[in-house]
């Protein structure tokens, strides 16, 4: 399998909120920016300062967000359709194959009221 595409997919306890893809350079790309004088690499820094953002402030949805690559011929449509098809199953995924980068995810056990 060859990793192509990169994303941070981001969800709530009412289902999935974004898909962000994550482009990925090759080396004559990289080449270039740095001939420019530019960066060597996209800048998303900002996008994933508003969604943390978004999720700290909303912690009453138990938001996760993960950074995940993708087998080629895998699209954001794709992901999209995984979670609009079967939730649970897809946050799952996301959770053993991706590298966790915010989760207030909600403790199932935990007692709310005696």
């Amino acid at each position: 399998m060859t990793v192509k595409n990169g994303y941070i997919v981001m969800w709530c306890n009412e289902g999935l909120e974004a898909v962000v893809p994550v482009p990925e350079l090759d080396h004559e790309q990289a080449k270039m920016w740095e001939t420019l004088g530019g960066p060597t690499q996209p800048d998303i820094s900002h996008t994933i300062w508003a969604l943390t953002l978004r999720a700290r402030l909303n912690s009453h949805r138990f938001y996760e967000i993960y950074a995940i690559t993708a087998v080629e011929g895998i699209e954001k449509d794709d992901i999209v359709e995984m979670f609009n098809n079967a939730p649970q199953e897809a946050a799952d995924t996301m959770r053993r194959i991706g590298a966790k980068m915010f989760s207030n995810r909600a403790e199932p056990n935990r007692v709310k009221i005696t």
